[in-house]
């Protein structure tokens, strides 16, 4: 079997073990498929080989439905890491908060919003700042909590981790937990993705946990990766991250 490593010595400690967990946890059956693992070492993780196809409309269309199966095999709670894994997660270098929550409001205010506010402190600004402690607020009052159950995400499923092989459309590098079905199909958005609008039709087709208005929700999931952006790489992201917190205020 053809084989690809990623390695890094400056890789932050437990990283490719919490990429490993992910992996294992995502690949459900009936779910989207997910690459395999084959070897972690603390500096590296050995991944089977995925040859990348050119998609079709029906390769998005059948990957949406599958997301569906993927996140509908649940979590135990908002903000749970991976089934058996105890080590810290991550979104890219940054650990990650798996602390379990009752409400998605809650978890999404007191593990992704505040806390990389935080880190993006200086890059916000003042009033910045102050954006996201007033949408935190917002979130913890409950008022986008809509009785969906916490749903068995990839937590960073931009196009660069979604690959088109002959097997289907494949899911590697995740930052996997239990949190918001939207959250996945925003982070799909914020940076695009093959036949988009074919995946997300498909998707809603399939999903029962779907509020009505999910699409108007798209740019409030979408704070938290223009916060992480914010916080790696400075600039633009900070001012993206408070227009779309201002949209829910």
């Amino acid at each position: 079997m053809e084989t690809w490593v990623k390695r890094r010595n400056d890789a932050p400690r437990g990283l490719f073990a919490a990429e490993a967990a992910g992996l294992t946890w995502l690949r459900v059956p009936g779910g989207v498929p997910i690459v395999k693992v084959l070897e972690t070492t603390e500096n590296s993780i050995t991944l089977e080989h995925l040859t990348s196809i050119v998609p079709t409309a029906k390769t998005g269309e059948v990957f949406g439905q599958k997301l569906s199966v993927t996140h509908d095999s649940g979590a135990p709670s908002f903000g749970t890491a991976p089934e058996g894994f105890s080590g810290p997660c991550f979104i890219a270098d940054l650990e990650m908060s798996t602390d379990p929550c009752p409400t998605w409001g809650q978890f999404f205010a007191r593990q992704r919003i505040l806390p990389y506010a935080r880190m993006a402190r200086r890059t916000l600004g003042h009033s910045g700042y102050a954006t996201m402690e007033a949408l935190a607020a917002t979130l913890e009052e409950g008022h986008f909590d809509d009785g969906a159950p916490p749903a068995r995400i990839h937590g960073d499923l931009w196009s660069g981790n979604l690959l088109f092989t002959p097997q289907g459309a494949t899911l590697i590098d995740p930052s996997a937990h239990g949190g918001h079905r939207i959250s996945d199909l925003a982070m799909l958005d914020l940076f695009g993705a093959p036949y988009l609008e074919g995946i997300l039709e498909a998707y809603e087709a399939t999903s029962i946990h779907l509020p009505p208005d999910w699409r108007n929700l798209i740019s409030l999931h979408q704070v938290y990766p223009y916060l992480v952006h914010a916080v790696l790489f400075g600039g633009g992201y900070a001012d993206s991250a408070v227009r779309a917190a201002q949209v829910y205020l």
